[in-house]
């Protein structure tokens, strides 16, 4: 039986006081917290890499998505030009993407303009705090 830190046995007649069994629950939940704050650095850092390689490879995929969009307007622009002039197959194609984007814009600002309005639990609050002044100098 090794009730102390260093191996020691204690000899027989001699058992830990309660100071000491203390002392080294003090010593061991110290101990037990520092493991546990390494672990979850070492949890921490692997999740990092794990979410660095994934950025990355979306990264990537993003680069690659974009060639493949210039490649398909170049398609559509193509395969317009078997019945019209290819300069107005690339300017039907190119008056089509300025809509889609204008319409992509458009309805961003509408919802950055509803979220730069002030929340409605703001109000809500005001709406409290005014009822319970009104409650007060009744």
């Amino acid at each position: 039986m090794t009730d102390w830190d260093d191996g020691r046995t204690p000899p027989a007649e001699q058992t830990p006081t309660m100071g000491r069994l203390m002392e080294q629950l003090s010593e061991q939940a110290t101990r037990l917290v520092r493991a546990e704050i390494a672990l979850a650095k070492a949890e921490a850092a692997e999740k990092a890499k794990r979410s660095a390689i994934g950025i990355g490879l979306i990264a990537a995929a993003v680069v690659i998505i974009l060639y493949a969009v210039g490649v398909l307007i170049w398609a559509g622009i193509i395969g317009l030009a078997e019945a019209w002039p290819l300069w107005l197959s690339a300017l039907v194609v190119g008056v089509f993407l300025v809509l889609v984007a204008g319409i992509a814009v458009a309805i961003a600002v509408s919802q950055l303009k509803r979220v730069a309005q002030r929340p409605e639990t703001v109000d809500r609050v005001k709406e409290d705090v005014d009822t319970i002044k009104k409650g007060m100098h009744r």
